[in-house]
């Protein structure tokens, strides 16, 4: 085991759990962590959320599921070089889409309008909520009970009305503090990956072309340094070299540059880090700009692809007419939401009703919604 920084995150002085539990006899606070979210019922839903393509599109393209596990890959690379903690920078990665709606991001804003008057939806507070509610394998208590630090990591955003219902986890943003370093890796760990997997995943789609990646300054470079040294490489090998070398050089300017951040800021402990008035993981202004430029040029031509546009308004359909048809009508969601719902109306009128509805739906992989708009919609489908 290598030796942990004074500022790492450290299973022995971890702030513990919203309700306290012995020890672990074979395993850091921070394994548990881990072998919790594993364990649950929402990572495992992950296998069938769309990363950026509908999950019945095609079998090689990126689920939640395996972004999540190279999230936590990469995660844990960082985080040895950095010696800041491994295992709570994986159980990060690990959980950080847990909440995610069926159908990415355009999944999320539908319901986000859906939730409009009663709240709103965020994927990432949907992500907390699943972790400390909603899950429910423990005779104690529910959600998984997790520490503090994990908690914080996965709460990477967060307005101050919301954060003043969050007690403890939410008092950053509240005072303006940092999350631990675990939390910044992971952040950024997280946009590396996107990033260059759905460069991979959009050109094997069709939707975007080698062409048109060359006019971003990091691909270009790295296509140039790939045709000169393997001439006769074949495109898709060529692609995946291409890819490979963009996590590659992503992670080791991160890792030079939050090097040179820490060791000019000097901090002592954690409490250092929170306080300090900015981030200690990032890039270097160069790299920064590299990867701002390939997230626009994704954003442009390939989240806005008009194939995906149509699969992302046919996704948004699908979940505005479930909300609407269960918010109306609670006996068209299985009787222990029906249930949930009738109790959480009775504390918190519709708003109460809606969150159930909008949990309910969060939950959904992507098949399951497309079969329950079916069920619910359809008149030749069986119930």
């Amino acid at each position: 085991m290598y030796e942990l920084a004074p500022y790492a995150a450290n299973n022995t002085s971890s702030r513990g759990r919203r309700y306290p539990e012995p020890c672990p006899a074979h395993r850091s606070e921070f394994q548990r962590d881990r072998d919790r979210i594993i364990h649950s019922t929402a990572f495992r839903r992950l296998e069938y959320k769309t990363q950026v393509f509908v999950n019945h599109e095609g079998d090689l393209f990126r689920t939640r599921l395996t972004h999540s596990i190279e999230v936590a890959q990469m995660s844990r690379t960082i985080a040895r070089a950095l010696k800041i903690n491994e295992d709570l920078s994986e159980a990060i990665a690990l959980a950080h889409d847990l909440g995610h709606t069926p159908f990415g991001h355009s999944g999320q804003d539908v319901l986000n309008a859906c939730m409009k008057d009663y709240g709103g939806f965020e994927h990432n507070l949907q992500s907390l909520r699943v972790v400390d509610e909603l899950e429910e394998k423990y005779a104690a208590f529910n959600g998984l009970n997790l520490t503090f630090e994990s908690r914080e990591g996965i709460l990477k955003h967060c307005s101050i009305k919301n954060a003043e219902q969050l007690g403890d986890v939410g008092q950053r943003f509240i005072n303006r503090t940092r999350p631990n370093l675990e939390a910044q890796m992971v952040n950024l760990a997280d946009a590396i990956a996107y990033n260059s997997h759905d460069v991979d995943d959009g050109l094997r789609s069709g939707l975007i072309n080698i062409e048109q990646l060359c006019e971003t300054s990091m691909f270009n470079k790295l296509y140039s340094e790939v045709s000169k040294e393997f001439p006769q490489l074949d495109e898709k090998r060529s692609i995946f070299e291409i890819v490979r070398r963009m996590i590659d050089q992503q992670i080791k300017d991160l890792i030079a540059n939050s090097q040179q951040l820490i060791e000019k800021a000097s901090p002592q402990s954690i409490d250092d880090i929170r306080q300090y008035d900015a981030d200690l993981i990032a890039f270097s202004d160069e790299m920064r700009d590299m990867h701002l430029e390939l997230k626009r040029f994704l954003g442009k031509n390939l989240y806005r692809h008009y194939r995906v546009h149509r699969m992302s308004h046919k996704a948004g359909n699908v979940i505005r007419k479930l909300f609407d048809a269960m918010l109306d009508d609670l006996r068209l969601m299985p009787p222990e939401y029906k249930i949930k719902a009738r109790a959480e109306e009775e504390k918190n009128g519709t708003a109460g009703r809606a969150r159930i509805v909008s949990d309910y739906i969060a939950g959904m992989t992507d098949r399951y919604a497309i079969k329950e708009y079916k069920r619910i919609f359809d008149p030749t489908e069986l119930t």
